[in-house]
């Protein structure tokens, strides 16, 4: 299902998993709830119907729908990465923290988030199965690497690794596949880790939150790994040399949208820009030297 962030087509994907206990995975931002229960309305989902809601990780637009989504649907079980159950359940420090990165942006485009009970939050651990159907759940795989609180679910029936951002931001109206390395958890080792992780189910497909269904699965997380190497060894060169970041990476990589319309390139700006990658790099850089340099003078 299209969220429509900010009203733009094919940016953020939320997915409804049919079954006997039908399961929605991503809730979008909050600004995008009317356009998701709309179309769960046109699906035929009722407000008793849907057992569960997944959201991959707790950034604002794949989690700040959930409060409201729950309210709606009030006997669906929230099911969270455990280190962002809490967020859920009391979203004042994540929306502050949010406010501060987003400015205006987060009202005008995202959204806030309302928090959900905590009697409804279900943590889910790493290869635990949310039950969809008598042959068919969606078993968790703690991924992170774009966000410490992110996981993919592997659906058993047809294959498909839901990847949230971990496999990065592939917009269909821009074409090309880019890492998403924001702050503040970002860390190279463990978002390749995943990726590995993620080989190793040998899934069908794969099903991006930005945006869409991906055939050729091994060969796009093969792809993935080499591209973040890429942003990475640039960022680091760029880091050891005292350059900006930001503009290494717009040198080597912005030619890859030559001729992409403008409003394209504007959707991807937003989504998976090149400051916000390179602010995600530049901390996982300075915080893997503070760590080795502590560990170097330690006993």
């Amino acid at each position: 299902m299209d969220t429509l962030l900010g009203g733009w087509e094919r940016v953020t994907a939320g997915y409804l998993i049919e079954g006997d206990a039908p399961v929605l995975v991503e809730t979008g931002s909050q600004s995008s709830v009317p356009v998701l229960l709309d179309q769960l309305e046109k699906l035929g989902v009722g407000a008793s119907d849907l057992a569960g809601v997944v959201v991959t990780h707790i950034h604002l637009d794949h989690a700040g729908g959930v409060g409201d989504v729950a309210r709606a649907f009030p006997k669906a079980t929230v099911y969270v990465h455990p280190k962002g159950a809490r967020h859920l359940a009391d979203p004042t420090r994540l929306v502050d923290s949010a406010a501060r990165v987003y400015g205006p942006l987060l009202d005008s485009l995202y959204g806030r988030l309302d928090p959900t009970p905590a009697e409804r939050i279900h943590v889910l651990e790493d290869g635990e199965a949310v039950p969809v159907s008598s042959n068919r759940s969606l078993i968790a795989v703690d991924s992170p690497g774009h966000a410490k609180h992110h996981m993919a679910l592997h659906d058993t029936l047809s294959g498909v690794l839901f990847a949230g951002d971990a496999v990065g931001v592939k917009l269909p109206d821009a074409g090309v596949l880019r890492p998403s390395t924001p702050p503040p958890d970002f860390d190279l080792a463990s978002a390749l880790s995943s990726l590995g992780r993620f080989i190793d189910r040998r899934p069908t497909g794969l099903a991006l939150a930005h945006y869409g269904l991906l055939a050729d699965p091994l060969d796009v997380l093969d792809e993935a790994g080499g591209t973040l190497r890429k942003w990475a060894d640039v960022a680091e060169s760029a880091f050891r040399d005292g350059r900006d970041i930001a503009a290494a990476l717009a040198a080597e990589f912005e030619s890859d949208l030559d001729g992409v319309p403008e409003i394209h390139r504007e959707k991807l700006e937003v989504m998976n820009g090149v400051h916000s990658n390179a602010a995600g790099l530049h901390r996982w850089l300075s915080t893997r030297d503070a760590a080795s340099s502590s560990g170097a003078e330690g006993p």
